[in-house]
């Protein structure tokens, strides 16, 4: 088919900015976020059209097989940071900044750097409202795009006392709506809620200028994450009442590896199609030369 005749070219995928997603509170464009842990997730968000693809430290326990999120270093976060832009070149990138990489100012503007630096990240996000109000203020003022994360954050989880729900009484909904506007006023582009009620998210959604996206948090928000190898069911250790499986890949990739497993043990794999061939007469070259080698 010429150039003439075939099918238009896929328009190339421009990256989304900070402006844009500024400008979503404003237009109500609902952004996609979505957590992926390597190169291969990361090429499936942009060609899927995710609008943000967050390098999570959940990737502590999809990719390396830890109980929670603490483990996460920032070398951990760093290669694989690298590997979802390598994946994902057109795609607006969120480092998250992984457990105690930003308890001080100094500290979190040299981790912080290392992502936009070493992974060519667009943005950073650490956890906290008002108590991190100091630390997100001076990443924004040395230039690092900052959001933050409230609500259930990962990294207090102890304090917690497990995966629960945040919000669910008025002074506590009082509290997120505190370091909401604590995160607003500290020059962030975006915040996220986590494991909070539906209603209190959105009212509190409603009381900012920046936008919010949330997980588990409700269609209030003005955008959405999930972590890819929960929405695709790869990761099956344990489902979040939040996520919604959209694909079953782990049962596709299971069956898949069985049938690998017993077309080998019943030697019907590799067959012709799946081997390379060679000539007769080089074979028949070799063989001789291998009876003669034993006859040495």
């Amino acid at each position: 088919m010429s150039e003439a005749t075939g099918p238009a070219a896929e328009p190339k995928r421009e990256k989304r900015t900070i402006t844009e997603i500024r400008e979503s509170k404003r237009t109500g464009e609902k952004m996609v976020y979505m957590s992926v842990p390597d190169y291969t997730s990361a090429k499936w968000a942009e060609m899927a059209g995710v609008d943000v693809a967050v390098v999570g430290d959940s990737l502590a326990m999809i990719a390396h097989g830890h109980q929670n999120t603490i483990p996460a270093t920032m070398d951990m976060m760093v290669m694989h940071a690298q590997a979802i832009r390598r994946g994902a070149p057109n795609t607006f990138t969120l480092g998250c900044m992984p457990y105690q990489s930003y308890h001080t100012v100094d500290r979190a503007l040299a981790n912080a750097t290392r992502f936009m630096q070493e992974a060519a990240t667009d943005a950073v996000k650490p956890q906290g409202g008002k108590s991190q109000a100091h630390i997100l203020k001076a990443l924004v003022d040395a230039g690092i795009p900052t959001a933050s994360h409230i609500g259930l954050t990962p990294h207090t989880i102890a304090t917690f006392g497990g995966f629960k729900i945040q919000g669910k009484t008025a002074d506590a909904a009082f509290k997120i709506l505190q370091d909401a506007l604590a995160i607003e006023d500290a020059g962030c582009f975006m915040l996220e809620f986590e494991a909070v009620p539906a209603r209190i998210a959105k009212l509190i959604s409603e009381q900012l200028t920046i936008p919010t996206i949330g997980i588990g948090a409700g269609v209030g928000t003005d955008g959405q994450i999930l972590l890819c190898h929960d929405l695709l069911g790869v990761f099956t250790d344990f489902k979040p009442k939040f996520t919604k499986r959209y694909a079953k890949l782990t049962e596709v990739a299971v069956a898949g590896i069985k049938d690998y497993v017993r077309e080998v043990k019943e030697g019907s794999f590799p067959d012709d199609d799946h081997s390379y061939s060679v000539k007769d007469e080089e074979y028949e070259k070799f063989a001789t030369m291998v009876e003669k080698r034993k006859q040495v």
